[in-house]
């Protein structure tokens, strides 16, 4: 099932944003016993290097990541490190 989840969220996110560098890690093992992992949605941490976070502001760029995740983020996700950058940025 994690195995899936990380392939789906890979397919959405590169979908929504080509990105030009894409990381998608399962930190769910490192919450075990948490709380909200009890329900079976994972914790997550991506790395977005795209243009189309040119010129947005950080939580802007993490809207628009929840947004490309949809039902995911009720679903699948319980939390979400998020890392998006332009490629200027990242250099």
């Amino acid at each position: 099932m994690t195995e899936n989840r990380v392939n789906e969220i890979n397919r959405r996110l590169s979908e929504a944003f080509s990105p030009s560098e894409i990381l998608v890690k399962d930190q769910s093992h490192l919450h075990a016993g948490h709380a909200g992992a009890q329900d079976g949605r994972g914790h997550f941490e991506v790395l977005l290097v795209s243009d189309a976070f040119e010129g947005r502001r950080r939580l802007e760029r993490h809207r628009l990541v929840y947004g490309a995740l949809g039902t995911m983020m009720q679903t699948d996700i319980h939390a979400l490190t998020i890392r998006a950058f332009t490629k200027t940025e990242r250099g």
